[in-house]
């Protein structure tokens, strides 16, 4: 079985796959990352092999920690990917974008794929139907649009997400989630509808913490999945292994 760990900025995502299955899922704040290891190896004891994509630092003690019940691969640009990766700064490559594009690859094989992550910063990642990954762009997340609003404004309130029932805000907390959540998915919706005008056929993936929000809003198809990251991650260490 395969051991699967994701460090985002804030969270850390613990997996455990049978081949393609996913078995357990735990999701664990950074400092209590130990502590979670231990736990999610008592309920699924044995595992042999892991991998760890890291966007925010992961100290040598947790490595050490994995290292003790698996080999362990460090995800980076420099290992076997299942795409030809045409980025002009291959190095400066996110290794969740790279985990993404793994499963799209894996998954949606001579299909053009744009693949959404609504995290803390929306990422949009484009792989053609010649598996060549072509690159994409990086826009504010949800929690950061409303912290800009918050902090680069004298008056404007910090709140928490909400979807707002009305296209109209009819005072000011209103009128922040409407241009908030509505202009993401105006975003959104943009960016899938160049992309098919560019391209033609487009399958559409929205995976990431904010999905959710996002989901049901789109008018484009789409294909909601919100263990495509770990799934890539898998799928990596899957064709690394030997």
């Amino acid at each position: 079985m395969n051991l699967i760990i994701d460090v985002g900025n804030t969270f850390i995502k613990l997996a455990v796959f049978s081949e393609d299955k996913l078995i357990e899922k735990v999701n664990s704040e950074r400092d209590d990352f130990l502590q979670a290891l231990e736990k999610l190896s008592k309920e699924v004891p044995h595992w042999d092999h892991c991998i760890v994509s890291s966007v925010g630092g992961f100290s040598e003690k947790e490595l050490s920690a994995l290292k003790k019940n698996a080999t362990v691969l460090e995800l980076s640009h420099k290992i076997n990917l299942p795409f030809r990766n045409t980025y002009a700064t291959p190095t400066t490559l996110g290794v969740d974008r790279i985990a993404l594009i793994s499963a799209a690859a894996h998954q949606f094989p001579k299909k053009n794929v744009l693949v959404i992550d609504a995290g803390s910063c929306i990422t949009y990642d484009f792989l053609n139907s010649e598996n060549e990954y072509l690159g994409g762009a990086i826009a504010p997340g949800i929690e950061m649009r409303y912290k800009a609003m918050h902090y680069f404004t004298a008056n404007l309130p910090l709140l928490k997400t909400e979807v707002p029932e009305k296209l109209i805000g009819d005072s000011t907390n209103n009128s922040m989630h409407v241009g908030v959540i509505q202009g993401v998915i105006y975003e959104l919706e943009g960016f899938i509808n160049a992309y098919i005008e560019k391209f033609g056929n487009l399958t559409v993936i929205l995976t990431g913490g904010d999905a959710h929000f996002l989901r049901d809003s789109i008018k484009n198809d789409i294909f909601a999945n919100s263990n495509f990251l770990l799934e890539g991650l898998n799928y990596i260490l899957e064709i690394n292994k030997d």
